[in-house]
């Protein structure tokens, strides 16, 4: 959100790639889910460990992030979610309640 803009939220869909997140089936049948810490957004903090899912099931993980420009000085926010199922989803999927939850938003003032 931006203050010319109104405050107005703004989205976009992205593809993760593998620095930031790993996905590994094990054994068990279930998938572990892991976010790796973005270096650069502040409130650096000890990160949740890795999640499991069993296939039906879906996970929501949220974190949030502040960024200081080096040559301004000004600050910028950031805040992802991650929706994942694990095998077969439906569009509505992600409108129900996640199996698990996994809320890493910080204070960021």
């Amino acid at each position: 959100m931006q203050e010319w803009r109104d405050y107005k939220p703004t989205w976009r869909t992205a593809e993760l790639s593998p620095k930031e997140v790993s996905l590994t089936e094990e054994s068990t049948g279930r998938l572990r889910v892991h976010l790796t810490e973005n270096p650069y957004g502040l409130p650096h903090r000890k990160r949740h460990p890795a999640v499991r899912i069993a296939p039906g099931e879906w996970i929501r993980w949220q974190i949030n992030y502040r960024f200081v420009s080096c040559c301004s000085g000004e600050w910028t926010y950031r805040q992802d979610t991650l929706n994942l199922a694990y095998g077969e989803a439906n569009p509505g999927t992600f409108l129900t309640t996640p199996t698990r939850n996994v809320d890493e938003r910080a204070h960021l003032f």
